[in-house]
């Protein structure tokens, strides 16, 4: 039997962030928390953009996706729920479009949007008593693109 484990890496490749400028002492949190991971581990070409908001986030995650540049492509943003249906469209919205830009180009693009209750929880999740979920994506990011070149070096 062969196992895989991703073992972080961006297999010489850079980085993408896409960040949604909403919320914005949320989500700049969450990337100087990515930054900080990837620091950690060495990756210095790491390219950023930064959207209105996270609906726009599959877009250019789809772009840099299909560039052939990036190892992988972190996806944060914050979603906080207010008093109508629009948390829930854009949250959904987010989510399927980032899985759909994963799915259709074979490039991990690892979902750090926030969909949380209100700013205490979103807060508490950038950087706050439950950790930083941008550091979290990234070392998510790293791992998959691990993988995934063990795996396509193995099936090449």
């Amino acid at each position: 039997m062969r196992e895989y484990r991703g073992v972080p890496s961006a297999d010489g490749s850079a980085i993408a962030i896409v960040a949604a400028r909403f919320n914005p002492g949320v989500t700049e949190r969450l990337v100087q928390g990515a930054r900080a991971a990837l620091d950690e581990h060495g990756i210095d070409d790491v390219d950023l953009a930064w959207v209105p908001g996270a609906f726009e986030i599959p877009i250019v995650a789809r772009r840099f996706a299909t560039s052939g540049r990036y190892a992988a492509v972190i996806c944060l943003g914050a979603v906080i729920r207010g008093e109508t249906a629009h948390f829930e469209l854009v949250a959904n919205a987010a989510a399927q479009g980032i899985a759909r830009v994963a799915l259709e180009t074979g490039v991990p693009c690892i979902f750090g949007v926030l969909a949380t209750e209100d700013l205490a929880q979103a807060e508490s999740r950038a950087g706050g008593s439950q950790g930083n979920k941008g550091w979290e994506a990234a070392g998510s990011a790293l791992e998959m693109g691990g993988l995934l070149a063990d795996i396509d070096r193995d099936l090449g």
